[in-house]
Protein backbone atom coordinates (compact mmCIF):
# COMPACT_ATOMS: atom_id res chain seq x y z
CA UNK A 1 0.00 0.00 0.00
CA UNK A 2 1.08 3.43 -0.93
CA UNK A 3 2.30 5.90 1.47
CA UNK A 4 -0.90 8.15 0.64
CA UNK A 5 -3.50 5.65 1.06
CA UNK A 6 -1.50 4.81 4.51
CA UNK A 7 -2.07 8.28 5.52
CA UNK A 8 -5.65 8.86 4.72
CA UNK A 9 -6.64 5.63 6.06
CA UNK A 10 -5.07 5.86 9.14
CA UNK A 11 -5.96 9.54 9.56
CA UNK A 12 -9.91 8.86 8.84
CA UNK A 13 -9.39 5.83 11.84
CA UNK A 14 -8.07 7.64 13.98
CA UNK A 15 -9.98 11.00 13.36
CA UNK A 16 -13.57 8.86 13.23
CA UNK A 17 -12.20 7.44 16.66
CA UNK A 18 -11.49 10.54 18.28
CA UNK A 19 -14.95 12.39 17.46
CA UNK A 20 -16.91 9.45 17.91
CA UNK A 21 -15.70 9.38 21.37
CA UNK A 22 -15.84 12.68 21.83
CA UNK A 23 -19.62 13.07 20.73
CA UNK A 24 -20.53 10.21 22.36
CA UNK A 25 -19.72 11.53 25.61
CA UNK A 26 -21.99 14.81 24.74
CA UNK A 27 -24.84 12.29 23.52
CA UNK A 28 -24.41 10.09 26.98
CA UNK A 29 -24.38 12.85 29.10
CA UNK A 30 -27.26 14.94 27.29
CA UNK A 31 -29.74 11.47 27.41
CA UNK A 32 -28.75 11.12 30.75
CA UNK A 33 -30.58 14.87 31.32
CA UNK A 34 -33.21 14.22 29.35
CA UNK A 35 -32.13 16.51 26.46
CA UNK A 36 -33.78 15.01 22.94
CA UNK A 37 -31.12 14.25 20.69
CA UNK A 38 -32.23 14.96 17.25
CA UNK A 39 -28.76 14.37 15.29
CA UNK A 40 -25.70 12.27 15.99
CA UNK A 41 -22.72 12.56 13.08
CA UNK A 42 -19.53 11.36 12.23
CA UNK A 43 -18.43 14.22 9.45
CA UNK A 44 -20.56 18.01 8.45
CA UNK A 45 -22.43 18.51 5.51
CA UNK A 46 -24.60 16.80 3.29
CA UNK A 47 -25.85 13.33 4.99
CA UNK A 48 -24.58 10.33 3.35
CA UNK A 49 -26.15 7.23 5.21
CA UNK A 50 -27.75 6.27 8.82
CA UNK A 51 -30.35 5.20 10.60
CA UNK A 52 -32.93 6.59 12.24
CA UNK A 53 -33.22 5.28 15.59
CA UNK A 54 -34.89 6.65 18.95
CA UNK A 55 -36.02 10.19 17.62
CA UNK A 56 -32.52 10.22 16.61
CA UNK A 57 -30.69 10.32 13.07
CA UNK A 58 -26.99 8.21 13.25
CA UNK A 59 -25.75 9.30 10.42
CA UNK A 60 -22.55 10.03 8.38
CA UNK A 61 -21.85 12.86 6.90
CA UNK A 62 -19.66 14.12 3.67
CA UNK A 63 -16.83 15.80 4.99
CA UNK A 64 -15.21 13.48 7.56
CA UNK A 65 -13.36 16.04 9.56
CA UNK A 66 -14.85 16.11 12.49
CA UNK A 67 -18.66 15.80 13.77
CA UNK A 68 -21.33 16.59 16.22
CA UNK A 69 -24.35 15.96 18.26
CA UNK A 70 -27.36 18.39 17.22
CA UNK A 71 -29.94 18.83 20.51
CA UNK A 72 -33.06 19.91 20.42
CA UNK A 73 -33.21 23.98 21.38
CA UNK A 74 -29.94 24.43 20.70
CA UNK A 75 -28.94 28.45 20.19
CA UNK A 76 -27.88 27.90 16.43
CA UNK A 77 -29.28 29.77 13.58
CA UNK A 78 -31.13 28.46 11.04
CA UNK A 79 -28.18 29.13 8.81
CA UNK A 80 -25.61 27.92 10.78
CA UNK A 81 -27.91 24.75 11.01
CA UNK A 82 -28.04 23.93 7.27
CA UNK A 83 -24.17 24.81 7.10
CA UNK A 84 -23.67 21.61 9.46
CA UNK A 85 -26.18 19.59 8.64
CA UNK A 86 -26.86 19.99 4.90
CA UNK A 87 -29.47 21.41 2.97
CA UNK A 88 -32.43 19.59 4.24
CA UNK A 89 -34.18 20.75 6.97
CA UNK A 90 -34.65 19.63 10.61
CA UNK A 91 -38.48 19.39 12.04
CA UNK A 92 -38.93 22.40 14.52
CA UNK A 93 -39.19 21.40 18.05
CA UNK A 94 -42.74 21.64 19.66
CA UNK A 95 -42.63 25.69 22.07
CA UNK A 96 -41.70 25.36 25.76
CA UNK A 97 -40.50 21.37 24.51
CA UNK A 98 -39.32 19.96 28.29
CA UNK A 99 -36.73 18.05 26.47
CA UNK A 100 -35.22 21.27 24.64
CA UNK A 101 -31.99 21.65 25.87
CA UNK A 102 -32.28 25.50 26.56
CA UNK A 103 -35.17 24.30 29.00
CA UNK A 104 -32.80 22.59 31.11
CA UNK A 105 -30.72 24.14 33.93
CA UNK A 106 -27.14 25.76 33.06
CA UNK A 107 -25.65 22.96 35.31
CA UNK A 108 -26.93 20.49 32.68
CA UNK A 109 -26.03 22.20 29.90
CA UNK A 110 -22.58 22.65 30.95
CA UNK A 111 -22.07 19.40 31.86
CA UNK A 112 -22.81 18.40 28.71
CA UNK A 113 -20.46 20.81 27.33
CA UNK A 114 -18.23 19.47 29.56
CA UNK A 115 -18.48 15.57 28.44
CA UNK A 116 -17.23 15.67 25.06
CA UNK A 117 -13.55 16.86 26.34
CA UNK A 118 -13.54 15.01 29.55
CA UNK A 119 -14.65 11.29 27.06
CA UNK A 120 -11.24 12.26 25.27
CA UNK A 121 -9.24 12.97 28.10
CA UNK A 122 -10.85 10.01 29.06
CA UNK A 123 -9.56 7.98 25.81
CA UNK A 124 -6.42 9.11 26.31
CA UNK A 125 -5.62 7.97 29.82
CA UNK A 126 -7.39 4.71 28.73
CA UNK A 127 -5.36 3.86 26.22
CA UNK A 128 -2.15 4.77 27.80
CA UNK A 129 -3.13 2.78 30.49
CA UNK A 130 -3.96 -0.30 28.29
CA UNK A 131 -0.46 0.12 26.34
CA UNK A 132 1.44 0.35 29.91
CA UNK A 133 0.30 -2.47 31.12
CA UNK A 134 0.50 -4.85 27.84
CA UNK A 135 3.54 -3.53 26.00
CA UNK A 136 5.14 -0.79 28.53
CA UNK A 137 8.74 0.16 26.25
CA UNK A 138 11.63 0.43 28.66
CA UNK A 139 15.19 1.71 27.10
CA UNK A 140 18.01 -0.50 27.07
CA UNK A 141 20.29 1.66 28.39
CA UNK A 142 19.12 2.24 31.40
CA UNK A 143 19.91 -2.01 32.20
CA UNK A 144 23.60 -1.55 31.00
CA UNK A 145 26.38 -0.16 32.27
CA UNK A 146 26.53 3.95 32.86
CA UNK A 147 28.86 5.10 29.66
CA UNK A 148 28.47 8.98 29.12
CA UNK A 149 27.61 9.89 25.64
CA UNK A 150 27.92 13.57 25.92
CA UNK A 151 27.63 16.04 28.98
CA UNK A 152 25.13 19.32 28.32
CA UNK A 153 26.54 22.80 29.22
CA UNK A 154 25.99 24.40 32.83
CA UNK A 155 25.16 21.72 34.70
CA UNK A 156 26.58 19.27 37.83
CA UNK A 157 27.86 17.02 36.13
CA UNK A 158 29.96 19.82 33.74
CA UNK A 159 30.36 21.67 36.96
CA UNK A 160 31.95 18.80 38.31
CA UNK A 161 34.38 17.46 35.25
CA UNK A 162 32.48 14.56 33.67
CA UNK A 163 33.01 14.00 29.76
CA UNK A 164 31.95 12.10 26.77
CA UNK A 165 32.98 8.62 27.03
CA UNK A 166 33.62 8.75 31.01
CA UNK A 167 32.14 5.25 32.12
CA UNK A 168 30.88 5.60 35.82
CA UNK A 169 32.04 2.32 37.84
CA UNK A 170 31.22 3.70 40.98
CA UNK A 171 27.97 5.95 42.53
CA UNK A 172 26.60 6.16 45.74
CA UNK A 173 28.32 2.48 47.31
CA UNK A 174 27.07 0.64 43.88
CA UNK A 175 30.12 -0.52 41.98
CA UNK A 176 29.90 -0.74 38.39
CA UNK A 177 26.20 0.56 38.33
CA UNK A 178 23.44 0.88 35.51
CA UNK A 179 21.59 4.45 34.37
CA UNK A 180 18.38 3.07 36.22
CA UNK A 181 20.67 2.60 39.64
CA UNK A 182 22.29 6.01 39.42
CA UNK A 183 19.03 7.75 39.12
CA UNK A 184 17.59 6.14 41.99
CA UNK A 185 20.35 6.78 43.82
CA UNK A 186 20.63 9.74 42.37
CA UNK A 187 16.74 10.69 43.99
CA UNK A 188 17.79 9.19 47.54
CA UNK A 189 20.63 11.97 47.68
CA UNK A 190 19.29 15.14 46.76
CA UNK A 191 21.10 18.23 47.53
CA UNK A 192 24.46 16.00 48.49
CA UNK A 193 27.54 16.11 47.00
CA UNK A 194 28.85 12.72 46.18
CA UNK A 195 32.08 11.40 45.02
CA UNK A 196 32.06 9.18 42.11
CA UNK A 197 34.37 7.24 40.52
CA UNK A 198 34.93 7.13 36.35
CA UNK A 199 36.92 5.40 34.52
CA UNK A 200 38.42 8.13 31.74
CA UNK A 201 40.69 6.37 29.06
CA UNK A 202 41.70 3.11 31.49
CA UNK A 203 42.48 5.58 34.19
CA UNK A 204 40.02 6.28 37.45
CA UNK A 205 39.51 9.62 38.35
CA UNK A 206 37.25 10.61 41.18
CA UNK A 207 34.88 13.83 40.74
CA UNK A 208 32.50 15.32 43.04
CA UNK A 209 29.15 15.56 42.23
CA UNK A 210 26.78 17.96 43.53
CA UNK A 211 22.92 16.62 42.98
CA UNK A 212 20.60 19.43 42.24
CA UNK A 213 17.16 19.54 45.03
CA UNK A 214 14.18 19.98 42.95
CA UNK A 215 10.62 21.04 44.96
CA UNK A 216 9.51 17.61 43.40
CA UNK A 217 11.64 14.20 43.64
CA UNK A 218 9.98 13.18 40.61
CA UNK A 219 11.45 16.18 39.24
CA UNK A 220 14.63 14.32 39.00
CA UNK A 221 16.14 12.91 36.33
CA UNK A 222 19.81 12.07 34.27
CA UNK A 223 19.21 15.20 32.54
CA UNK A 224 18.93 17.58 35.60
CA UNK A 225 21.99 16.11 36.44
CA UNK A 226 23.77 16.72 32.40
CA UNK A 227 24.34 13.59 31.49
CA UNK A 228 23.28 12.29 28.19
CA UNK A 229 23.64 8.58 28.34
CA UNK A 230 25.27 6.18 25.79
CA UNK A 231 21.70 4.73 24.45
CA UNK A 232 23.11 2.43 22.26
CA UNK A 233 26.44 1.35 20.47
CA UNK A 234 25.98 2.27 17.17
CA UNK A 235 25.69 5.22 14.85
CA UNK A 236 22.66 7.47 15.29
CA UNK A 237 20.62 6.60 11.87
CA UNK A 238 18.11 8.47 9.96
CA UNK A 239 14.39 7.82 10.00
CA UNK A 240 13.31 10.49 7.90
CA UNK A 241 14.68 13.87 7.27
CA UNK A 242 12.59 17.24 6.96
CA UNK A 243 12.24 19.04 4.14
CA UNK A 244 13.90 22.72 4.08
CA UNK A 245 15.57 22.28 6.64
CA UNK A 246 20.22 21.72 7.14
CA UNK A 247 19.98 18.29 6.69
CA UNK A 248 17.69 18.14 3.65
CA UNK A 249 19.37 20.49 1.97
CA UNK A 250 22.97 19.28 2.54
CA UNK A 251 21.23 15.62 0.63
CA UNK A 252 21.06 13.47 4.16
CA UNK A 253 18.66 10.62 3.52
CA UNK A 254 16.54 7.81 5.60
CA UNK A 255 19.11 5.60 6.36
CA UNK A 256 22.16 7.38 6.36
CA UNK A 257 24.57 7.21 8.99
CA UNK A 258 25.70 9.74 11.34
CA UNK A 259 29.45 8.35 12.48
CA UNK A 260 30.36 11.58 13.65
CA UNK A 261 30.30 15.03 14.76
CA UNK A 262 32.77 17.48 14.13
CA UNK A 263 35.48 14.28 14.78
CA UNK A 264 33.12 13.51 17.90
CA UNK A 265 30.87 10.23 17.70
CA UNK A 266 28.12 10.13 19.28
CA UNK A 267 25.00 8.16 19.57
CA UNK A 268 21.75 8.95 19.79
CA UNK A 269 19.96 12.24 18.81
CA UNK A 270 19.67 13.87 22.99
CA UNK A 271 23.33 14.21 22.46
CA UNK A 272 23.63 15.50 19.00
CA UNK A 273 20.95 18.10 20.26
CA UNK A 274 23.20 18.81 23.38
CA UNK A 275 26.26 19.51 21.22
CA UNK A 276 24.49 21.63 18.82
CA UNK A 277 23.26 23.94 21.68
CA UNK A 278 26.80 23.57 22.87
CA UNK A 279 28.54 25.11 19.66
CA UNK A 280 25.78 27.70 19.77
CA UNK A 281 24.70 27.62 15.77
CA UNK A 282 28.14 27.57 14.04
CA UNK A 283 28.53 24.94 11.22
CA UNK A 284 29.42 21.32 11.79
CA UNK A 285 30.85 18.46 9.59
CA UNK A 286 29.26 15.48 10.14
CA UNK A 287 30.84 11.47 8.99
CA UNK A 288 28.28 10.10 6.87
CA UNK A 289 27.82 6.32 6.20
CA UNK A 290 25.66 5.72 3.22
CA UNK A 291 25.69 1.83 2.37
CA UNK A 292 29.47 0.70 1.83
CA UNK A 293 30.08 4.73 1.13
CA UNK A 294 32.19 6.90 3.88
CA UNK A 295 31.86 10.64 3.23
CA UNK A 296 31.74 14.55 4.79
CA UNK A 297 29.02 17.08 5.00
CA UNK A 298 29.22 20.52 6.24
CA UNK A 299 25.95 21.92 7.06
CA UNK A 300 24.82 25.14 9.78
CA UNK A 301 22.37 24.12 11.91
CA UNK A 302 18.73 26.46 12.55
CA UNK A 303 16.75 27.43 15.56
CA UNK A 304 13.34 25.53 14.98
CA UNK A 305 10.89 23.99 17.34
CA UNK A 306 11.68 20.88 18.99
CA UNK A 307 9.09 19.60 21.89
CA UNK A 308 8.04 22.79 22.50
CA UNK A 309 11.30 24.34 22.62
CA UNK A 310 13.53 26.59 20.37
CA UNK A 311 16.91 25.03 19.58
CA UNK A 312 19.59 24.52 17.03
CA UNK A 313 18.65 21.38 14.85
CA UNK A 314 19.87 20.27 11.80
CA UNK A 315 16.30 18.56 10.85
CA UNK A 316 15.44 14.63 11.24
CA UNK A 317 13.66 12.11 12.93
CA UNK A 318 16.16 8.91 14.06
CA UNK A 319 15.56 5.61 14.13
CA UNK A 320 14.83 4.62 17.69
CA UNK A 321 17.41 3.12 20.52
CA UNK A 322 17.16 -0.45 21.31
CA UNK A 323 14.51 -1.20 24.19
CA UNK A 324 12.96 -3.76 26.45
CA UNK A 325 9.34 -4.95 26.11
CA UNK A 326 7.50 -4.90 30.16
CA UNK A 327 3.97 -5.44 31.09
CA UNK A 328 3.17 -3.14 34.21
CA UNK A 329 0.64 -3.79 36.93
CA UNK A 330 -2.45 -1.59 36.76
CA UNK A 331 -1.69 0.87 39.23
CA UNK A 332 1.58 1.57 37.97
CA UNK A 333 0.03 1.82 34.33
CA UNK A 334 -2.31 4.67 35.47
CA UNK A 335 0.57 5.96 37.20
CA UNK A 336 2.25 5.85 33.65
CA UNK A 337 -0.54 6.83 31.84
CA UNK A 338 -1.35 9.83 34.04
CA UNK A 339 2.48 11.14 33.74
CA UNK A 340 1.99 11.29 29.71
CA UNK A 341 -1.25 13.06 29.54
CA UNK A 342 -0.50 15.57 32.24
CA UNK A 343 2.89 15.83 30.55
CA UNK A 344 1.51 16.13 27.10
CA UNK A 345 -1.29 18.60 28.38
CA UNK A 346 1.50 20.68 29.56
CA UNK A 347 3.18 21.01 26.07
CA UNK A 348 -0.24 21.61 24.34
CA UNK A 349 -0.92 24.37 26.37
CA UNK A 350 2.27 25.71 26.62
CA UNK A 351 2.52 25.56 22.22
CA UNK A 352 -1.16 27.68 22.47
CA UNK A 353 0.23 30.47 24.84
CA UNK A 354 3.54 30.28 22.72
CA UNK A 355 1.22 31.63 19.57
CA UNK A 356 -0.54 33.89 21.67
CA UNK A 357 2.39 35.67 22.65
CA UNK A 358 3.63 35.49 19.07
CA UNK A 359 7.28 33.27 20.42
CA UNK A 360 5.94 30.65 17.99
CA UNK A 361 4.13 30.93 14.17
CA UNK A 362 0.69 29.90 13.57
CA UNK A 363 2.36 28.51 10.18
CA UNK A 364 3.71 25.16 13.03
CA UNK A 365 -0.15 23.79 13.17
CA UNK A 366 -1.05 21.07 11.38
CA UNK A 367 -4.32 20.67 9.67
CA UNK A 368 -5.93 16.85 8.04
CA UNK A 369 -3.13 16.94 5.61
CA UNK A 370 -0.11 17.23 8.61
CA UNK A 371 -2.71 14.75 10.46
CA UNK A 372 -2.66 11.96 8.04
CA UNK A 373 1.32 12.48 6.98
CA UNK A 374 2.21 11.62 10.94
CA UNK A 375 -0.32 8.77 11.25
CA UNK A 376 0.91 7.39 8.08
CA UNK A 377 4.57 7.62 9.45
CA UNK A 378 3.59 6.19 13.05
CA UNK A 379 1.65 3.56 11.07
CA UNK A 380 4.57 2.33 9.35
CA UNK A 381 7.31 2.35 12.54
CA UNK A 382 7.33 -0.98 14.08
CA UNK A 383 5.18 -1.94 17.58
CA UNK A 384 2.39 -0.32 18.49
CA UNK A 385 3.73 2.88 20.60
CA UNK A 386 3.81 5.05 17.91
CA UNK A 387 0.29 5.12 16.61
CA UNK A 388 -1.37 4.78 20.12
CA UNK A 389 1.02 7.60 21.74
CA UNK A 390 -0.23 9.77 18.67
CA UNK A 391 -3.71 8.62 18.92
CA UNK A 392 -4.01 9.69 22.94
CA UNK A 393 -1.93 12.71 21.99
CA UNK A 394 -4.24 14.25 19.24
CA UNK A 395 -7.87 13.11 21.62
CA UNK A 396 -5.56 15.26 24.45
CA UNK A 397 -5.46 18.15 21.32
CA UNK A 398 -8.80 17.43 20.72
CA UNK A 399 -9.94 17.74 24.12
CA UNK A 400 -8.14 20.70 24.83
CA UNK A 401 -8.87 22.85 21.57
CA UNK A 402 -12.69 22.36 22.48
CA UNK A 403 -12.32 23.75 25.67
CA UNK A 404 -10.67 26.73 24.74
CA UNK A 405 -13.36 30.08 24.74
CA UNK A 406 -14.58 30.08 21.26
CA UNK A 407 -18.03 30.32 20.79
CA UNK A 408 -19.40 26.84 18.50
CA UNK A 409 -16.63 24.96 20.82
CA UNK A 410 -17.77 23.41 24.09
CA UNK A 411 -15.69 25.95 25.49
CA UNK A 412 -17.50 29.03 24.16
CA UNK A 413 -20.94 28.07 25.05
CA UNK A 414 -19.58 26.88 28.28
CA UNK A 415 -18.67 30.31 28.51
CA UNK A 416 -21.75 32.20 27.26
CA UNK A 417 -23.71 29.93 30.07
CA UNK A 418 -21.51 31.03 32.77
CA UNK A 419 -22.43 34.81 31.66
CA UNK A 420 -26.28 33.88 31.56
CA UNK A 421 -25.22 32.43 35.25
CA UNK A 422 -23.60 35.56 37.04
CA UNK A 423 -26.37 37.66 34.68
CA UNK A 424 -29.47 35.27 35.98
CA UNK A 425 -31.30 35.47 32.59
CA UNK A 426 -30.19 34.33 29.10
CA UNK A 427 -28.48 36.15 26.69
CA UNK A 428 -31.12 37.28 23.32
CA UNK A 429 -31.56 34.37 21.07
CA UNK A 430 -30.76 36.52 18.45
CA UNK A 431 -27.59 37.87 19.95
CA UNK A 432 -26.59 34.46 20.13
CA UNK A 433 -27.20 33.19 17.10
CA UNK A 434 -24.76 36.25 15.52
CA UNK A 435 -22.42 35.09 17.75
CA UNK A 436 -22.12 31.56 16.68
CA UNK A 437 -22.28 32.54 12.66
CA UNK A 438 -19.47 35.27 13.25
CA UNK A 439 -17.16 32.31 14.69
CA UNK A 440 -18.33 29.69 12.57
CA UNK A 441 -17.16 31.66 9.33
CA UNK A 442 -13.99 32.73 11.94
CA UNK A 443 -13.66 28.67 11.95
CA UNK A 444 -14.03 28.54 8.61
CA UNK A 445 -11.49 30.95 7.25
CA UNK A 446 -8.98 29.35 9.50
CA UNK A 447 -9.51 26.03 8.62
CA UNK A 448 -8.87 27.34 4.96
CA UNK A 449 -5.58 28.51 6.14
CA UNK A 450 -4.34 25.80 8.10
CA UNK A 451 -5.28 23.50 5.05
CA UNK A 452 -3.26 26.08 2.56
CA UNK A 453 -0.31 25.55 5.48
CA UNK A 454 -0.59 21.96 5.18
CA UNK A 455 -0.60 21.75 1.01
CA UNK A 456 2.60 24.48 1.32
CA UNK A 457 4.52 21.96 3.41
CA UNK A 458 4.03 19.78 0.99
CA UNK A 459 7.86 18.69 -0.93
CA UNK A 460 6.25 19.06 -4.62
CA UNK A 461 5.19 22.87 -3.15
CA UNK A 462 8.00 23.31 -0.74
CA UNK A 463 10.41 23.03 -3.68
CA UNK A 464 8.32 26.48 -5.00
CA UNK A 465 9.31 28.30 -2.23
CA UNK A 466 12.47 30.61 -2.04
Amino acid sequence: MSFFLTSAISMLVVLGVMVLVHELGHFAVAKWCGVRVEIFSIGFGKRLFGVQYGGTDYRFSALPFGGYVKMSGEATSEKLDRSLTGAESVPAPAPDDPRDFSAHPRWQRILIGLAGPAANFLLSLVLMTGFYMMHNEVEAYRSEAANIDFVTEHTPASYAGFQPGDRIVYFDSVINPTWEQISVRGALNLGQTLPVTVERDGHSLVLRLRLPNPRDSEDFDLESLGFVPRMQEGPISIRQVETGMPAAKAGLQPGDEILSVDGLALHSVEAMLAFLQKNGGRPVNLEIQRGASKFPVALVPVIADSGGDRLYRIGFAPNPPPFLVEQLPLPLALRQSIHFNLRNAGLILEVFHRMLTRRLAVENLSGPIGIARVTGLAVEQPGWQPIIGLTAVISLNLAILNLMPIPIMDGGMIVLLAIEGIMRRDLNREFKERIYQAAFVFLLIFFVFIMFNDISKLPAFAKLKL
